[in-house]
């Protein structure tokens, strides 16, 4: 089922701005500097963003998978792994490309005119790191050391959207601002100028989330493809990418669909992909295995478990206190 056409005239930055807005839509957390703890915070969006940001009215999959690893050693967190397998195995890293508000804000970088780093076999190299941070920071440190690794000393999404404007508008929480408060805005400041040179630089070379949700590329029911048969393999479509793909959807490639203005026989486009027979059975387990743990973590109280643990921790994941 082709789409391709309907997204080139539903511009991909509308519904990038519509998602912004739907994930923070709590207008009265901007006005009053609070953050929202309604129960709507035990469902995650699919794109990184800030559970503490005062307009959030749902929570982050990076941070709460964090959040439920940190107690990992007393309950097994299956409901926001279900829930991580589900949004992965459909829409892949698509969501990074079109449900991202932090990649649209990258984007929105990257247009300041300077001089821009050319992708290169250095720059997929980088690549990798994300997945070295993502094992570190956000597995490793949650499980071992008890705490949200990657939000709490290096994510700019929580420093950007919930620490600076909390403590702008909370004269009490100015007074818990520490070292790591400042590392966090340092870093912040180093990313936005990385991201000015480099486009997406965050989400190419950092990202857990966005390593997470590759692994499911090959196997996504939703997103860019190829038709082989009208495909003359002149590699326009890689050449004129700005991420650091070898082919269309690979493990690089956010589905964002530009390379369908570059292909001259117009042989890519985004939509329901075709039925793979040999890709049927892993993902038919995926969807079981996804149902398993989200019917699990519900009557384990997970959903709730998301909620309280976000709460307990969302000071300390803004780098205050």
């Amino acid at each position: 089922m082709k789409v391709g056409e309907h997204l080139k005239k539903f511009s991909r930055r509308y519904v990038q701005l519509i998602t912004a807005v739907l994930y923070n839509c709590n207008v009265k957390g901007f006005a009053t500097g609070t953050i929202w703890k309604g129960g709507s915070k035990g469902v995650c969006v699919p794109g990184l963003n800030c559970y503490s940001c005062p307009g959030a009215i749902a929570s982050c999959p990076l941070g709460s998978f964090q959040t439920a690893l940190v107690s990992s050693r007393y309950k097994f967190p299956y409901y926001i792994l279900g829930t991580l397998l589900l949004m992965g195995l459909f829409l892949g890293r698509f969501i990074c490309g079109f449900l991202c508000p932090f990649g649209m804000i990258q984007e929105f970088l990257h247009k300041i005119p300077t001089p821009k780093l050319k992708k290169s076999k250095t720059t997929r190299g980088l690549t990798c790191i994300k997945y070295v941070l993502l094992v570190l920071f956000a597995v490793m440190i949650p499980i071992f050391y008890s705490a949200p690794g990657f939000c709490k000393y290096i994510c700019p999404a929580g420093t950007l959207e919930a620490g600076i404007p909390l403590t702008f508008m909370q004269k009490k929480l100015r007074s818990l601002i520490g070292i790591l408060f400042g590392w966090k805005v340092v870093l912040l400041l180093t990313i936005i100028t990385i991201c000015i040179f480099a486009y997406r630089g965050f989400c190419r070379f950092i990202c857990p989330l966005g390593a997470i949700y590759s692994f499911f590329q090959p196997v996504s029911f939703f997103g860019v493809q190829v038709d082989e048969a009208k495909c003359i393999h002149c590699d326009a479509c890689v050449r004129n990418c700005k991420m650091d793909v070898k082919k269309v959807c690979d493990r690089e490639c956010i589905q964002c669909g530009e390379c369908m203005q570059h292909c001259p026989v117009d042989a890519i486009y985004i939509g329901i992909r075709r039925i793979d027979r040999k890709k049927m059975p892993l993902q038919a387990v995926f969807i079981v295995l996804a149902v398993i743990l989200i019917v699990v973590g519900l009557n384990s109280k997970g959903f709730h478990d998301i909620k309280s643990k976000a709460i307990r921790l969302c000071y300390e994941c803004m780098g205050i206190g």
